[in-house]
């Protein structure tokens, strides 16, 4: 199953924006393509700003990357629920996503390249 994943440092810079305010901007992230899905863009947990991520008591199984755990994202306006994940403690085949935070794609969240 290791050709199932690939990860792969995502080229230039990105950003993560929710609620037009800026969350976090790395030069360090990760594109993981997990097949045929989108690539996911995982940002270093040290380039967010986890004051606007609030732990969430929702938890997910992946059988190739493990457990995973949830934050909501709360914006000026609203809590967006259960929008974050991270694996913090990944299979050995994708330990390269440990201690970075992969965000949902959707109309209040912005993953870009900048």
């Amino acid at each position: 199953m290791v050709d199932y994943i690939t990860i792969r440092k995502a080229p230039g810079t990105w950003a993560i924006r929710a609620g037009g305010a800026v969350l976090g901007e790395s030069s360090n992230a990760l594109e993981l393509v997990e097949g045929d899905y989108p690539p996911v863009i995982y940002f270093p947990r040290e380039d967010i700003a986890m004051a606007f991520l609030d732990p969430s008591d929702k938890t997910s199984h992946c059988p190739h990357k493990g457990d995973a755990r949830y934050f909501s994202v709360v914006t000026k306006s609203r809590t967006l629920e259960n929008v974050v994940w991270s694996y913090e403690e990944p299979k050995e085949v994708v330990e390269r996503i440990k201690d970075h935070l992969a965000f949902h794609n959707m109309e209040e969240i912005a993953v870009e390249q900048i």
